[in-house]
């Protein structure tokens, strides 16, 4: 094949994913991206000495990873080091506090000190999970969602009950634990995933073996270095980078777009692959007729949660704390609720906190400690001033301070927050959210937002908001998944 132009809107996980696929397919590729650097929300801030990840900062699904720069030849250990974090991470409750062990044998014995029998249960349960991993992980979300017949091939359809896809995770997870600290524990990924565990497929407690089977890791350098790696990869194969570059429009001509115009450029290309938010380039970059879907569509969508986010720098080194810590010392269900069914600024959250120098030395200064904090808020939310980021602040951290036992507040000398009306600004994010669209039922696979413009030709989409969700390992595998479609379509 001579070889044919392609244009990529963002360069975030989805959009150097696709970069590489289309490279390697032999497509002349230019990524254009508004921001200094590649990375989208998986940026990074450095300031005052500190470095921290501004988005992802959980390593799941090494095998995702693994199998992706295997797809060129390469591995994981040509570009960044991992190493597996242990205890995987903490959590706060309000009477006390759990690590969560790498090793499986001492987690079953933390669940049996906690509910006699759990452990045997555990075995059970994460049985049922690894299948739904196998199918899941590495065979459905590999499927562009076109269309319903996709899916009737034999394995998913003797399987379709042992996925269960049509019962909700909280019930299976209490068909097997009854203590509260457990479900809640088993529960905990899908609230960042998007939707409350009553609403979420219990197909998604193939994260929980992802969690407690696959582990969790840290890329020495961060979760950018993962970024870095990618972009690497891309520009070995030949991939062209237009950074500070912002879309603006694009001309439409017999259902092609014809071409791309950017504040600096007029670009032809055949094809366009768009990682930026699936909102903004479905009614922003091209005239309305053209719309895949209407106002009403977008609005009717239960979206993920966006976050407040703090990156926060001590001038200290604290004595009584991990990598990652989970803070569920009030209550879940209100603060869920508070996100999914009545959206409002939550009155007692639920937060989690990143320490990378704890396992980095390199992410701050000699003696110092940086830190991320995360509240994860309903999307869409209005008034996130600075007095109310202050005041959530505030709160957070002296809760900190009670689990661990010491100061933090004057100890602060470096601080940025980060919240909804930031993540609409940088990223044209629809209603502001940060993790993409839920992972329901009726927002799963072929009811997604599809990955090909139902009135464009040669566009194509990847990222959150499309096939097959949110999440660092997923938007990898849309950029796959686009990218595949797109080359057939030239066929």
């Amino acid at each position: 094949m001579d070889s044919k132009s392609v244009i990529i809107i963002g360069s975030g996980f989805a959009g150097l994913a696709a970069a590489s696929f289309m490279a390697k397919a032999g497509w002349k590729v230019t990524v254009i991206e508004k921001q200094t650097s590649p990375g989208g929300r998986a940026g990074q801030l450095k300031e005052a000495g500190f470095t921290f990840d501004r988005g992802p900062s959980f390593y799941w699904m090494p095998d995702v990873f693994e199998r992706f720069f295997n797809q060129f030849g390469k591995k994981v250990s040509d570009y960044y080091q991992l190493e597996r974090l242990d205890p995987s991470y903490r959590i706060y409750w309000n009477d006390g506090v759990n690590d969560i062990p790498a090793s499986y044998e001492q987690l079953k014995n933390l669940f049996e000190s906690i509910e006699s029998g759990s452990a045997a249960k555990l075995d059970k349960y994460l049985k049922a999970a690894a299948y739904k991993y196998e199918v899941g992980m590495q065979k459905m979300v590999y499927k562009p969602g076109l269309s319903f017949f996709e899916f009737l091939d034999w394995q998913t359809i003797s399987g379709v009950f042992k996925l269960q896809v049509f019962s909700s995770i909280r019930k299976e997870i209490a068909k097997h634990f009854q203590h509260p600290k457990l479900r809640q524990l088993l529960e905990f990924p899908v609230l960042f995933l998007g939707a409350m565990p009553q609403d979420t497929p219990a197909l998604y407690s193939l994260m929980n073996y992802a969690d407690i089977k696959g582990g969790t890791w840290y890329p020495k350098g961060g979760m950018y270095s993962v970024v870095q790696a990618l972009y690497q990869l891309a520009c070995e194969l030949g991939v062209q980078f237009h950074f500070s570059e912002t879309v603006i429009s694009t001309t439409v001509l017999d259902h092609k777009v014809k071409t791309v115009v950017t504040d600096k450029n007029i670009y032809e290309p055949e094809l366009v692959i768009s990682s930026a938010d699936y909102h903004f380039t479905d009614t922003k970059l091209y005239p309305e007729r053209f719309r895949s879907y209407s106002d009403a569509y977008w609005d009717k969508k239960t979206m993920a949660p966006s976050c407040l986010l703090y990156y926060v720098g001590l001038n200290k080194k604290l004595k009584n704390a991990v990598h990652h810590s989970l803070f569920f010392d009030t209550s879940f269900e209100k603060h869920g609720n508070e996100i999914y069914k009545n959206p409002q600024w939550p009155e007692e959250p639920l937060f989690y906190v990143s320490i990378p120098s704890i396992t980095d030395e390199a992410a701050a200064p000699a003696g110092c400690e940086a830190m991320v904090f995360l509240i994860p808020v309903a999307a869409g939310l209005v008034g996130d001033t600075e007095a109310l980021r202050e005041k959530y602040f505030q709160l957070i951290l002296s809760r900190m301070e009670k689990h661990l036992g010491e100061t933090i507040h004057d100890a602060v000398i470096f601080k940025k927050s980060y919240s909804v009306s930031d993540f609409s600004r940088d990223f044209n994010s629809f209603k502001g959210n940060a993790y993409g669209m839920a992972n329901t039922l009726m927002q799963t696979a072929i009811f997604r937002p599809s990955c090909r413009s139902k009135k464009i030709k040669n566009l194509f989409f990847a990222g959150q908001l499309t096939v097959p969700g949110p999440g660092v390992p997923p938007c990898l595998i849309s950029g796959e998944v686009a990218a595949r479609e797109a080359v057939k379509s030239f066929k």
